[in-house]
């Protein structure tokens, strides 16, 4: 059983900058893709950042140009540095990835910014 483990969310301020952890309970490269998504209240989960195994990277959301996804290899960890927080970056973050067999989600790290 493939677990994603998030940590790194809380209440920040406006203007200041986030690094979320994912910490998955096998190896990184095991992983075709992984990634952040992220789910604010009464809207649809969309894709912040993705990271695939040949290294490309893909932002396609709102945050493009704030958003950096990037791994730790000495860790095993995947992190998501998000700057210039706005009150829209306000959700749920969830850490996901996916092999040949099935796709994986964490339990959600809650980020809330405020002025």
């Amino acid at each position: 059983q493939v677990q994603l483990v998030e940590s790194g969310g809380g209440l920040v301020q406006t203007g200041n900058s986030l690094r979320l952890v994912c910490a998955p309970s096998r190896n990184i490269d095991s992983f075709n893709e992984v990634g952040w998504f992220r789910q604010a209240p009464n809207k649809a989960r969309e894709l912040v950042a993705m990271l695939f195994r040949n290294g490309v990277t893909n932002y396609p959301g709102s945050a493009e140009g704030r958003a950096t996804i990037s791994r730790d290899d000495i860790k095993s960890a995947v992190i998501l540095q998000l700057n210039n927080l706005v009150a829209e970056d306000t959700a749920v973050y969830y850490c996901y990835a996916r092999d040949d067999y099935s796709n994986y989600w964490g339990q959600g790290t809650q980020v809330t910014v405020s002025s």
